[in-house]
């Protein structure tokens, strides 16, 4: 008998809790690599939403190599290798316009170098900030992220009438939005109180930025989807979609919290 669409969403959710369980646990090696692989698993399905068939085939060879690089050298050598592997791969890609525009000016075009680099800084150079977290921040962060999701699809579903973005996301309600905003806060405030060292009010600010973030993020993602007429970045999640349906509102989320972290210590 076929799993149902909800069985299959639960499955594929503790698997993921079970790796990411393994990689906070292990820590160093274990967690780039697997930071690495879903930021490239990530990247492919970016740049697939784009090219739909097999073109530009080596074009992706490279960004998916370069977004490695970002993840690995960042983690373990230097944040130096991470910009010069940023401005190589720019350049690369500037030089892939320059040839082939030379060989037929009428067709080139300067679109394709445009997502390749926009990938890059989408999903590796953001996602590398995870490997210099500790296991409190890297589990706060997922906290809120998967906080706003869960509880605005609740929320949205029970109580969800007037939609808040239609245009972009025709499924997502005021009544969605507000709820994810907080549930974040409590999730959140509470787990911050706990394992953290900052005050309340700090705590709630850090989780109303964040959900606003998470919420953008989603929103963004969408959008794309929309003008590329698909319905989900991948399939390799069966019943979640792919890797960056999954991660679209923490792509937005981590920088924010770095930024916070920039000012205080919360953990």
């Amino acid at each position: 008998m076929p799993l149902s669409s909800l069985h299959q969403r639960i499955i594929t959710a503790l698997l993921l809790v079970a790796t990411l369980a393994t990689a906070l646990i292990m820590g160093g090696y274990v967690l780039t690599g697997a930071v690495t692989i879903f930021s490239v698993v990530a990247l492919h399905e970016f740049y697939s939403m784009f090219w739909q068939d097999s073109s530009n085939r080596l074009s992706r060879i490279v960004g998916l190599a370069s977004g490695a690089g970002i993840i690995i050298t960042s983690a373990l050598v230097s944040p130096v290798w991470m910009l010069l592997i940023m401005l190589g791969a720019f350049w690369l890609f500037n030089f892939r316009f320059l040839f082939s525009f030379s060989s037929a000016p009428d067709k080139a075009s300067y679109h394709d170098s445009l997502i390749l680099f926009a990938g890059l800084v989408y999903i590796p150079v953001t996602l590398q900030f995870i490997t210099s977290m500790n296991s409190w921040e890297i589990l706060f962060v997922l906290l809120s992220a998967s906080a706003s999701d869960t509880v605005a699809f609740y929320a949205g579903t029970f109580f969800g009438k007037k939609k808040i973005w239609p245009a972009i996301s025709p499924k997502k309600s005021w009544a969605g939005s507000f709820g994810g905003f907080i549930g974040c806060i409590i999730c959140c405030t509470v787990f911050g109180k706990i394992f953290g060292h900052a005050p309340i009010v700090l705590w709630v600010t850090l989780a109303a930025s964040l959900n606003i973030a998470a919420q953008m993020g989603d929103f963004f993602e969408s959008a794309l989807k929309r003008k590329l007429q698909i319905k989900d970045s991948g399939k390799i999640l069966p019943g979640h979609g792919g890797v960056l349906d999954r991660i679209d509102s923490l792509v937005l989320a981590l920088p924010v919290y770095i930024l916070a972290r920039q000012t205080y210590a919360f953990f």
